[in-house]
């Protein structure tokens, strides 16, 4: 008869279990898989693949960037998701953010450098196998992979001892191996503090390059310390400033005729690149101008009146010019469409586009940018100037994202906020028609009798279209119907209704 004695608790016995047969019998080992006179405990080692993140496009059709700024540097530690460095495309400023948890390596790039898409922004050590890692998404580096942790040799464990039936004794299990000094865990990765460089557009770049000013020199007044161009101008005027009771010199250098012309090469900007591009397409376009001239008078007291409120945001003549041309644009559609000459170069189509997607140029500190306002046809004026105003604050700070530069059918500039009667707007590539707002203006006009001249506020509009599908007289009737929707604002509210 087998006798079967256990002295190990029942939460031990997942490791072993020992048998102790009578004299004559068989051991009864079918309890454990474990059991076993000698077993090894090993530790897995930790691999670490060296990968490189690229330039991914990260907006319609973008080909190169410009890197604004590094977040990490050199041997810093990063997050999946954390922002890497800050790049500025031909539309938007973008954070480009790390996909892996690792160790900055390298950095390919300094900063103001530009980067075509496909090419590696910088390589970063991250935990796990190559072949764990989306190789159609990342470039894994060539070489053995690094090993952190040393394998924990086997250790001899003394073997079970098996006593008769007559010791009195109970089989004991060594567990001494559960004390064994353990390898030490690999130290992590500690994360240097990296230098957070300060904020600045591409174009304030330039011009401390231009002057050979470092940007840590200068005290940023913009958002989170943004250096912003006023910034830079006043500290090259304190620079040159004389010290007190220095008597005053002139700044500019003195002409001379001995001098010779010198050109220094200036690359274009990611902005100014664009509107190369967008203009040498624009030239393919056979426009035709159409201008005129709105009375604005009743429309300028309506806004006063609707500012001295204290609504907010303030009104401008802008978001009424908006929904006067996508209301025009119901009657015209037209002029909302876009010219197919793709799809079958012999039989070119329009493609009618149902909603009002309105761009608006607007000057930043970065250069001229188009956000586009969407479905206008829905919303109301006191929506588009939020748009507005929104575009304006992101603009400035060259946050506007790739999404506000998208979808637009139909563009507006208003030179008129910065000065001029008469613009001739160049019609973008996908559009069939632009429209041209210049400065409001004071002048004497005779009145309905025709023989008393009293005072009002004139504004000259124009317009470009596509004369390849849109004739002078469709043009003509259109901007008749924005004219009037201006000069008689009680009827833009009436259609609105």
């Amino acid at each position: 008869m087998a006798t079967l004695s256990l002295s190990v608790s029942p939460a031990l016995m997942f490791l072993r279990c020992v048998v102790r047969p009578a004299p004559g019998s068989i051991a009864l080992q079918r309890f454990s898989p474990f059991l076993s006179t000698r077993t090894s405990f090993h530790s897995s080692a930790r691999h670490h693949a060296l990968l490189s993140q690229k330039l991914t496009d990260v907006g319609e059709g973008t080909t190169e960037a410009q890197i604004i700024q590094w977040y990490v540097q050199e041997g810093a530690r990063v997050e999946e998701w954390g922002n890497l460095c800050e790049v500025q495309t031909d539309k938007a400023s973008v954070d480009i953010s790390s996909r892996h948890t690792g160790v900055v390596k390298k950095l390919h790039f300094e900063a103001d450098a530009t980067v075509k898409v496909g090419q590696a922004l910088l390589d970063i050590e991250v935990e796990g196998d190559a072949q764990d890692i989306d190789l159609e998404k990342e470039e894994v580096k060539d070489g053995p992979a690094l090993m952190e942790s040393e394998r924990v040799e086997d250790e001899d464990e003394p073997t079970e001892e098996w006593m008769g039936l007559d010791g009195g004794a109970e089989d004991k299990i060594d567990m001494s191996f559960l004390e064994k000094d353990k390898a030490a865990p690999p130290s992590q990765l500690l994360q240097p503090e990296s230098k957070y460089t300060s904020l600045a557009t591409p174009a304030v770049r330039g011009l401390l390059r231009e002057h050979k000013i470092a940007i840590e020199d200068i005290r940023g007044t913009g958002k989170d310390g943004r250096v912003l161009k006023e910034d830079v101008q006043n500290f090259i005027a304190e620079r040159a400033a004389p010290p007190v009771g220095q008597a005053q010199t002139a700044t500019r250098p003195q002409p001379s005729l001995d001098v010779e012309q010198t050109e220094t090469p200036q690359r274009l900007t990611p902005i100014q690149s664009k509107m190369f591009q967008t203009m040498t397409a624009s030239l393919s376009i056979p426009h035709f101008l159409y201008s005129d001239t709105v009375n604005v008078t009743r429309l300028a007291a309506l806004r006063k009146s609707l500012n001295e409120t204290g609504t907010s945001p303030k009104l401008s003549f802008l978001p009424f010019a908006i929904k006067a041309v996508s209301l025009a644009l119901y009657k015209y559609p037209i002029l909302n469409a876009k010219l197919d000459i793709t799809s079958n170069p012999q039989k070119p189509q329009l493609l009618m586009r149902s909603m009002h997607n309105i761009g608006i140029a607007m000057d930043t500190p970065g250069g001229l940018v188009v956000p586009v306002i969407k479905n206008v046809g829905a919303r109301s004026i006191y929506s588009i100037a939020e748009e507005i105003s929104r575009f304006a604050e992101l603009g400035q700070r060259g946050r506007l994202s790739t999404a506000d530069f998208s979808g637009g059918t139909i563009t507006i500039s208003n030179i008129g906020s910065i000065g001029g009667d008469v613009v001739s707007p160049i019609i973008v590539d996908g559009q069939l028609a632009i429209m041209g707002m210049g400065k409001v203006k004071a002048v004497p006009v005779f009145a309905k009798d025709g023989v008393a001249v009293e005072k009002a506020e004139m504004m000259g509009v124009c317009w470009s279209a596509d004369h390849r599908v849109v004739d002078g007289a469709t043009m003509a009737r259109a901007a008749k119907v924005v004219q009037v929707l201006l000069e008689e604002p009680l009827k833009m509210m009436l259609e609105m209704s």
